[in-house]
């Protein structure tokens, strides 16, 4: 089924990545978004890796446009909001992939005040300061999707607690969202994934514990019931496709795990 987003106004925050060989969710989200006729602002910290997505979707012929915000900053968020309506008119489609870890993050007992307060403040703040930028103009058109990008640590782990917890906090604000925006038209969903093959996932990791890429790979290949082997942003980006379309117009408050079948082994 071709044209799924055909003229969608959709926002896309984290459309850069990290360098890598592979694609990363945000940057899979927006041209995948692009190609299916939608209108994407490309969003991201880094204002050259937004346009490196533009670039990618213009080359294919899909329109795009580059913005630069930090969304710890509600007045970035504000400003973000409305770019994006004066340049398409309105906003159908929000989605937030903005996600960080490591650098003191670690069990409860390790895990240091700055990595906490720095991942709280981009991973959960962030999302939520977003969301609130967009949902005046949503709740006001009567209409209007966010996708959250969330992760299979909202509901396991126990090393990366910061993470854990932010990404608990986003399914829960997931679900908020959904029920107080629900009588306005406006739905919110989100897709917690497990282990992908991305640049911050499998090359950062590698970084991080000194140990070669394709090490890290095999070993979170083997950790996946399906297959053998990890998702890739492309899974991201189809599960977002769907909870942002039409298709999923009665849809609502839904974390959907996308993760080979490694949450059905926790219950």
């Amino acid at each position: 089924m071709a044209g799924r987003m055909q003229d969608k106004a959709c926002v896309v925050v984290g459309a850069g990545q990290t360098p890598g060989e592979t694609i990363g969710n945000g940057r899979a989200i927006a041209v995948l978004f692009a190609r299916e006729g939608a209108r994407v602002l490309c969003v991201d910290r880094d204002l050259g890796r937004a346009e490196d997505t533009v670039a990618m979707i213009r080359a294919e012929g899909g329109e795009a446009f580059a913005a630069q915000a930090d969304i710890r900053k509600a007045a970035d968020c504000d400003a973000m909001a409305a770019e994006a309506n004066a340049r398409f008119g309105r906003v159908d489609v929000l989605v937030n992939n903005v996600g960080i870890g490591g650098g003191g993050d670690g069990p409860a007992h390790r895990l240091t005040e700055a990595a906490f307060d720095r991942i709280v403040a981009v991973n959960l703040k962030g999302c939520w300061l977003s969301a609130r930028a967009f949902l005046p103009s949503m709740r006001e058109a009567g209409a209007g999707a966010i996708v959250n990008i969330s992760s299979l640590a909202g509901i396991a782990g126990g090393n990366q607690t910061a993470y854990e917890v932010t990404k608990a906090g986003v399914n829960r604000l997931t679900t908020s969202i959904a029920q107080a925006n629900a009588g306005k038209g406006v739905r919110c969903n989100a897709v917690a994934m497990g282990l992908l093959d991305t640049p911050m996932a499998v090359a950062g990791i590698a970084e991080a514990s000194g140990q070669d890429v394709e090490e890290v790979r095999r070993a979170r290949n083997a950790r996946v019931p399906l297959g053998g082997r990890m998702g890739t942003a492309w899974d991201t980006a189809y599960a977002a496709l769907f909870l942002a379309s039409d298709e999923a117009r009665f849809i609502t408050g839904v974390v959907l795990h996308v993760d080979g079948g490694m949450s059905s082994r926790i219950g």
